[in-house]
């Protein structure tokens, strides 16, 4: 099966379809994916499931938003912390909700807030020095915003270094 027909029945969304159609391979496509929301979003719907690397993918993107966290605010590190736990075994369900609670005002964020933080920080500063030109702060904005997906792409795929297959499917169909 092509990858945009595996994508589409998977409920992929169009841009990420129209990205994928240049490859061949599922895994080459994995490996120079520049975007951790689509990555993880694919793990979701392969495995219906979160697996121990999904979590610590996941735990390693939301430390990237910790630089953001007021001093003195534990709560997003706590909640991370516990689910990094709870991926190896370590934690109880029971932690890891507690955690997940004691943080939910600022972790619900904590996935995407480098990004959001960066690519704001970014379209700032282009605005302040080209206020005339709507464009450049635009621009700006989408580099800061892909620059901090590559990055969490990364860390996903340091947990996930092979494309995931569901258990039904050969490895690169």
């Amino acid at each position: 099966m092509s990858i945009c027909k595996h994508l589409d029945e998977l409920g992929a969304c169009s841009e990420a379809v129209d990205w994928a159609a240049k490859y061949r391979s599922r895994q080459k496509a994995w490996d120079e994916c520049e975007n951790a929301e689509w990555m993880l979003w694919y793990c979701t719907r392969v495995f219906k499931t979160f697996t121990p690397e999904m979590r610590l993918a996941a735990c390693g993107c939301a430390r990237t938003a910790l630089k953001y966290v007021p001093e003195g605010e534990d709560r997003p590190l706590r909640a991370i912390e516990t689910a990094e736990r709870f991926a190896r075994g370590e934690a109880t369900e029971e932690e890891r909700v507690a955690a997940w609670a004691a943080a939910s005002a600022v972790a619900a964020w904590a996935a995407w807030a480098a990004a959001w933080a960066a690519a704001w920080a970014a379209a700032s500063a282009a605005a302040a020095a080209a206020a005339e030109s709507a464009g450049a702060a635009e621009s700006a904005w989408a580099a800061a915003s892909a620059g901090s997906l590559k990055e969490m792409a990364d860390i996903v795929r340091e947990f996930i270094p092979k494309v995931p297959v569901a258990s039904e499917e050969p490895a690169d169909a």
